[in-house]
């Protein structure tokens, strides 16, 4: 089949994870039982995705790598074929996706296993795994005649949505919690020409606020439960298959916020097995901070029946978020892949930072969960030291560079509880030095430090 025949359009249809009900384009949760809503594809039973099999579907794909129209060259339109129908012309993007996969030798060591690999989302345009997500929700919102976009976001969610609103010509409102966010992704959102409100709230205050300002205005949600920003996020994972010939690692693991991202990696190699793209799916486990861990309680204390709402308080800002709107999604996945959950601490995270930040890569502090838990898993023994394991990173190393900083000069735990443990950073923190404008003394120091 000619890829002209293949781009035809592909029947989406929303519809609840609850009640099974179908819903509206433009829907966020289920109007019969108030559950959230994701996209499925009829059409894809018996002729496959624009009538492609699994093996043209990946020669297509390939092959596009080399072409220089806009879509191609974007790691999520690439994939346009399992993605919701939107017009070309209506297309907003900036070329995101196509992120690196890196080796990991040294955490690998650190951590006790053979092959660890990072799926390093933060190399994305405006720095954080958001990106794949906004091009076709904003996408979407363009298609649908919407003038406004809007989120509530702690930092990288608004930094993508400000870039991709003014790329479409939208306007953009951001409502950010009052105080403990990172300035680095506020200032995108600034530089993008958002309009943006810093409400005396936390994270889940500023939805609830504008949960209830979409409803009286054409404002159209950005935020995570909007499911065509899990439909574009899906082809990270899709991008990480092919990478390895399409054969599943045995584990991924995901650091856990809102959980719209582990959601969207189970979607993704749910649709894979069903297409026949795999023929099997890779375990998924969620790491979230021990100050932001309600999907953790929700499992070891309800069984998760029922959500453990939290008071979130982590410096790994990225993931301080108490009341997560896709648990459920998340849940499942875990569930079906066979996955689990951990949670880790404030030092274990800036230490698990600083050891991928030695990689010469680097990451932002929620992305340094999954290395941080990924120790545990190997010490109880659920990662065995002979599978192979992806850490997917969210966002990049200059997201929160206020941190990083801190961390070196030894005073990030200054006058908090975690002071007395973070002694044991010392070793892999590096101030800058302070010398005298000599030729010697240089050298001297670097003599020093060969010893």
């Amino acid at each position: 089949m000619s890829e002209s025949a293949a781009q035809t359009e592909s029947e989406s249809e929303l519809r609840c994870i609850g009640c099974g009900q179908t819903a509206l384009p433009d829907r966020f949760r289920c109007e019969h039982c108030r559950d959230l809503l994701e996209i499925i594809y009829p059409g894809w039973e018996g002729r496959g995705p624009g009538g492609l099999s699994s093996v043209a579907l990946k020669r297509l794909w390939r092959d596009r790598r080399s072409s220089f129209d806009p879509a191609d060259q974007s790691g999520v339109w690439r994939f346009r074929e399992i993605l919701p129908e939107i017009a070309r012309p209506q297309i907003i993007t900036i070329r995101e996706g196509n992120t690196p996969v890196y080796e990991l030798p040294h955490c690998a060591k650190s951590a006790g296993v053979d092959q660890l690999y990072a799926k390093h989302q933060g190399m994305n345009p405006t720095g954080s795994f958001k990106d794949t997500g906004m091009t076709v929700a904003a996408s979407f919102a363009r298609q649908a005649g919407y003038k406004w976009v809007a989120c509530a976001s702690t930092g990288n969610t608004s930094a993508s949505m400000a870039a991709y609103a003014v790329r479409g010509g939208l306007h953009s409102l951001v409502l950010i919690p009052d105080g403990k966010i990172s300035w680095s992704k506020l200032s995108q959102s600034l530089d993008y020409g958002a309009i943006t409100c810093q409400l005396k709230t936390d994270f889940d205050g500023c939805v609830r606020v504008l949960n209830e300002v979409v409803q009286r205005m054409p404002v159209y949600l950005l935020n995570s439960v909007n499911p065509y920003r899990v439909e574009g996020q899906k082809t990270s994972a899709f991008e990480l298959l092919e990478h390895f010939g399409w054969e599943p690692p045995d584990h991924i693991i995901v650091p856990g916020g809102n959980l719209a991202n582990s959601s969207e990696i189970g979607k993704a190699m749910r649709e894979m097995k069903q297409l026949g793209l795999i023929s099997r799916l890779p375990k998924v486990s969620v790491i979230q901070a021990e100050g932001a861990n309600p999907l953790v309680r929700t499992i070891r204390e309800h069984g998760g029946e029922q959500l453990i709402a939290v008071h979130a308080d982590t410096m790994a800002t990225a993931i301080r978020i108490g009341n997560p709107a896709s648990w459920k999604k998340a849940l499942r996945v875990i569930r079906e892949s066979g996955g689990t959950v951990e949670q880790v601490s404030e030092i274990e995270i800036a230490a698990a930072k600083a050891e991928i930040g030695a990689e010469g890569i680097g990451c932002e502090p929620a992305s340094a969960v999954t290395l941080a838990g990924l120790k545990k898993l190997v010490m109880q023994g659920f990662v065995k030291p002979n599978e192979s394991v992806v850490l997917v990173l969210t966002g990049h190393v200059l997201k929160d560079s206020e941190y990083t900083l801190k961390f070196h000069r030894g005073d990030l735990f200054t006058d908090s509880q975690f002071l007395k443990d973070a002694d044991v950073l010392k070793p892999q923190q590096r101030a800058p030095l302070s010398l005298e404008p000599s030729v010697d003394a240089v050298i001297e120091l670097l003599v020093a430090a060969e010893k």
